[in-house]
């Protein structure tokens, strides 16, 4: 059974920091791409970060180009999402994806793109 687990949301300030996790098992973790999407109320599934396989790569949308980034520690199976300079637009749900990565340029930012999903963490930043 594959499973993510995201960990780390919570209430911040604007301009304030949060660090998310996302927690893989095993096999959702070797050979996948992993990324961060997030859903605030009455919207649908945004794309914000996505990091190849090999660590090498990312991708991020232009809402949040600058403010996060997406690194990921092989050996804890974990990928985080540290986020700075909090808006309040950033308030939503946070979701992280792992994708089977087959190489190559291509970037995974649609959510059909995914094959398996976490149960997401809550971040709200106050005004």
């Amino acid at each position: 059974q594959v499973q993510l687990v995201e960990s780390g949301g919570g209430l911040v300030q604007t301009g304030g920091s949060l660090r998310l996790s996302c927690a893989a098992s095993g096999r959702a973790f070797i050979g996948y791409a992993m990324g961060w999407f997030r859903q605030a109320p009455g919207k649908g599934r945004e794309f914000a970060a996505v990091i190849k396989w090999s660590g090498s790569s990312t991708y991020y949308a232009d809402s949040v180009k600058g403010r996060i980034t997406i690194p990921r520690d092989h050996d804890k199976n974990t990928v985080y999402l540290q986020m700075n300079s909090l808006k309040p637009e950033d308030t939503a749900v946070y979701y992280c994806g792992a994708k089977r990565d087959w190489g190559g340029t291509i970037y995974y930012t649609a959510p059909s793109d995914y094959d398996y999903w976490g149960q997401g963490t809550q971040v709200t930043v106050s005004s």
